[in-house]
């Protein structure tokens, strides 16, 4: 069977499931519903041998609904044919885990939920892995950070006796909690 072969049976098979269908570059990316997740994961990796799952990345889509986007990157070790697989998700929306299908699914999980603060449904060990424990509740996609971390001083007016002093330079500050989303 050949690449292009594979990508069809795909599409004939589950056919109103794949939403879009975009191909660039040789690869194809089909849009589908966070419902049909693990139906389409199950087929594509014991069917039709995507055995490699590449990468999850997650896009925020601030301002706009659905807000989030996940990405699935596949490959087919035997025939050499990528296939992504994209699904749109809103913020309170909770996406089934693949860690189950891929095991190295477990990671990229893992580092969506801490950074965006997207759940995976089914998930074995779903808890942080890369923010320290000041973010328990708060999740960086969802929290409106500062970009400098002391503000600068300015030169006191001329009749000012006194500035007002600045807060102590600390090497790591964080973000005011209470301007954060806590989910």
């Amino acid at each position: 069977m050949t690449g292009q072969e594979l990508l069809d049976s795909l599409g004939k098979l589950f056919g109103q499931k794949l939403q879009n269908k975009t191909e660039f570059r040789g690869e194809t990316t089909y849009s589908i519903r966070p419902a049909d997740l693990r139906e389409v994961a199950k087929f594509c990796r014991h069917d039709l041998s995507f055995n490699y799952l590449i990468d999850i990345t997650s896009i925020d889509n601030f301002g706009e609904d659905p807000r989030f986007e996940i990405v699935y990157e596949l490959y087919s070790l035997t025939l050499a044919v990528r296939l992504r697989l994209k699904l749109k998700l809103s913020e309170d929306e909770a996406v089934d885990t693949i860690s189950d299908i891929w095991p190295t699914a477990n990671w990229h999980e893992r580092e969506i939920y801490d950074m965006m603060g997207i759940k995976f449904k089914g998930h074995p060990d779903l808890r942080r892995i890369l923010m320290w424990i000041f973010h328990s509740k708060v999740f960086p996609a969802k929290c409106p950070m500062s970009l400098s971390r002391r503000p600068r001083r300015s030169k006191a007016a001329p009749s000012s006796p006194d500035p007002a002093p600045l807060p102590p330079k600390t090497a790591n500050r964080a973000p005011d909690r209470r301007s954060c989303k806590a989910s």
